[in-house]
Order: C-alpha cells, then structure tokens, then sequence
C-alpha cells in the first residue's frame, strides 16, 4: 500500500516546498496588513465629535487592536509552522506522522501543508 512508504520522493518534496513557500509568502503580506491596520487605528478622527460617542469609538478601538493582535498572533504561528515544514522537507522527513510513522495523504497536506499528524494520529488523540 502505498501509504507504507518511508518517505515522499524528492519531486513530492519539491512540490510541497513551493505550495508552502506560496503559502508564507501569502501569510507574510497578510501579516504586513494586520500590523499595518494596527498602527494605522491610532487616529480615528474623533476628536471633535461629542463625549459619548468618542467614548464609544475608543472602546471599539481597544477592541480592534485585541482583535488585532489576536490575529498577528494567529498568523505569526501559522508562518513558523509553514517554515518548520519546510525544514522537515530538507530534512526529507515531511509528510511522514509524527505517531504512526506513515505517510501522511498528499490530500491533507495540500489542505494543511504544515500538518504532522495523520487524520489517524488525530483521531487517537480525542
């Protein structure tokens, strides 16, 4: 079966470090934006509108840049995942589960490409 395989070929590694590697280079711009909207949030041009309403829009402030750093955050380990993935593709070890020692399908990994667990592996973990 082929899922018994020690390893993906060299081809399928290529293959998976340029998805990836899209992939970060996705997640970077993105990231760039989040920070970007971060800064950008100082000045909401409130300043001569009533009390009440300046209040309201520095709640709402505080709570988009939680909202924000919630997201870099999310994003920042989305990248060092990707790049941990990419080590373990010259490492010539991507792709393989971490519990069961088999092949993870080329399906999950072009849908999580940072995966190191089988649906399998997950499966045991519940």
């Amino acid at each position: 079966m082929a899922d018994e395989r020690q390893r993906y070929s060299d081809a399928d590694l290529q293959e998976f470090r340029e998805l990836i590697q899209a992939k970060i280079d996705k997640a970077e711009k993105d990231l760039s934006l989040i920070n970007e909207s971060f800064i950008n949030d100082q000045n909401n041009g409130t300043d001569d509108t009533s009390p009440t309403f300046k209040a309201f829009e520095e709640g709402a402030e505080t709570l988009s840049k939680e909202q924000n750093a919630i997201l870099a955050g999310r994003q920042e380990k989305f990248i060092r995942d990707l790049k941990h993935a990419l080590i373990r593709i010259e490492n010539k070890t991507y792709g393989v589960c971490r519990v069961t020692g088999k092949l993870i399908p080329k399906e999950r990994l072009r849908a999580v490409p940072h995966a190191t667990l089988s649906i399998e592996a997950k499966n045991m973990q519940r």
